[in-house]
């Protein structure tokens, strides 16, 4: 972001993310919100940087197509891989893979809660890169969830909660090299080291599976999940939504245009399988791991493009297999590929307005740098820092939308304030992770959080307000142990405690609200 430079704004900074989450939260609008966000962002960048003026305005109401066109350029990889998985999970259902993968579905998961554990666990396994987590994930389990009436915002926070909180603590992974590489010499190893402190990360994963076994919600996403059990999808049970034995309706059209009654699994299967290991693949060559480069730097030198090419292989996969056996035609073919698109344009509207909100916050207004100095200036007792450093890698990345430039700002910071021979060192960076990663998860803005709603098909100010309680139950949990850490040095009682937290927490209360709401279910 050459075009734009960075000016000290002071707590001037922090006002656009604010405005707009507040915004959001009161109109329900996220485009609008947004918008006028970026906007705000601009005229404190104009008039701190040359005074208030009508020319001033004119200014930063030109800056704002200037800043999205700028981010535009910069993710247009992220970009082109939305529409690719968007074309094939079109084509999937035209070919009538999704249709028949929900048949087997029928015949062999028996329940929700089985649906809901298959759906954390294939979002664990599913560790290279967040991004490829979130849609991957969303793509292939929603025909899951949907017929045994898992509310979407019930799959879109299984799908974020497995997906960031996996790669951060993945030593294979994007996530690895790049943290890695913000904390220098020996910052890889220093980073596998730092894994037992991540508390909130290891917790959240631990808590999904919780959740997903126990059939237990409160709050939002108690009413959430009671309004999906009302609505019957195709095929679903007539009884209360924890199993299904009667066979689907065979579904003849998708968004208007005719499904094949030819496909079968393997017609959802082979795509899919295909995308995940040549987007592997791909990430290794253009990371140069067949030219002597090692895994896991390859994997992290830019995985987008990765993930590009296994989209683009998987395609073409897929109409090797569907045109020869006319579960659809060329022409047919090209029509998804574009609806594929169509879907896509929602997300990437959201994509697009809550990276130029990032960017000005980021490159421009600078709110992480006066958040950071705030941090700075606290004359607190040194073991009370990993606590603190945890909450506000919280609120930046919350305010930015953004886990890796909150930890690319705040890990600097901790190694010049910590030794790497200092007890307290890897504590710190623990927070640091775990708490960008929280951030991420109830910032509207995030990237992360946009894919995850987008891929279950759910609104995104629902995702956040039903991710939210189920994440600062954890949130709340880890500051407590950091606390108790700073003076202990050890993870592991830090992270049983995080542990045991989180889950008392959630039990106590979704057995609150569940009996609270069993009369009138009744």
């Amino acid at each position: 972001m050459e075009a734009f430079g960075l000016i000290d704004a002071g707590a001037w900074s922090i006002v656009p993310p604010l405005l707009a989450l507040a915004l959001a939260l009161i109109t329900k609008e996220v485009y609008s919100s947004l918008t006028i966000g970026i906007f705000v962002g601009m005229v404190i960048y104009t008039f701190v940087g040359t005074g208030p003026g009508i020319d001033q305005l004119i200014q930063a109401f030109t800056m704002v197509p200037q800043m999205m066109a700028a981010q535009i350029s910069a993710n247009s990889s992220l970009l082109l891989f939305l529409a690719l998985l968007g074309a094939l999970v079109v084509l999937v259902a035209l070919a009538g893979g999704s249709r028949a993968y929900g048949e087997w579905v029928t015949a062999h998961v028996k329940n929700a809660r089985l649906a809901k554990m298959l759906t954390a666990l294939l979002g664990v396994m599913v560790f290279i890169d967040d991004y490829f987590n979130c849609m991957t994930v969303g793509a292939v389990m929603r025909p899951v969830t949907d017929r045994f009436r898992v509310s979407h915002e019930k799959l879109a926070w299984i799908i974020d909660s497995s997906a960031a909180p996996v790669c951060i603590i993945a030593p294979v992974s994007s996530w690895a090299v790049a943290v890695g590489g913000y904390l220098g010499e020996n910052g890889f190893s220093t980073f596998v080291e730092s894994i037992p402190y991540n508390f909130y990360a290891l917790a959240t994963i631990v808590f999904v599976f919780y959740v997903c076994a126990s059939n237990m919600d409160f709050g939002p996403m108690l009413l959430a999940e009671r309004r999906a059990r009302n609505v019957k999808p195709l095929g679903a049970p007539s009884d209360d939504g924890g199993n299904a034995s009667d066979a689907a309706p065979e579904q003849v059209e998708f968004d208007g245009m005719r499904v094949s009654d030819k496909g079968t699994v393997l017609d959802l299967v082979i795509p899919i399988a295909t995308l995940i290991v040549f987007s592997v693949v791909g990430m290794l060559y253009v990371g140069g791991f067949f030219q002597g480069v090692d895994f896991a730097a390859a994997v992290g030198a830019d995985p987008i493009a990765g993930l590009c090419i296994g989209a683009a292989v998987a395609l073409v996969v897929a109409a090797a297999m569907y045109l020869p056996r006319g579960l659809t035609t060329l022409s047919g073919y090209m029509d998804g590929m574009s609806e594929g698109l169509k879907s896509m344009v929602s997300a990437i509207m959201i994509l697009v307005l809550a990276w130029s909100l990032g960017g000005v916050c980021r490159y421009m207004i600078g709110t992480g740098p006066f958040v950071s100095a705030v941090l700075n200036g606290l004359g607190v007792g040194m073991e009370l820092l990993p606590a603190i450093i945890f909450a506000v890698s919280s609120f930046i990345g919350f305010s930015m939308g953004t886990s890796w430039g909150t930890i690319a700002l705040v890990l600097p910071i901790v190694s010049g304030v910590f030794s790497p021979s200092d007890p307290l060192f890897l504590v710190a960076v623990g927070a640091t992770l775990g708490g960008s990663v929280y951030g991420d998860h109830i910032s509207p803005i995030s990237d992360t959080t946009i894919l995850s709603s987008t891929s279950a098909k759910c609104d995104l100010l629902d995702h956040v307000s039903t991710q939210t309680p189920y994440a600062t139950i954890v949130f709340v949990a880890g500051l407590i142990a950091y606390l108790l850490t700073g003076y202990l040095h050890t993870p592991w009682v830090g992270l049983a405690l995080t542990i045991v937290l989180s889950i008392v927490t959630f039990t106590v209360l979704a057995k609150r609200d569940m009996a609270k709401e069993a009369p009138a279910a009744r």
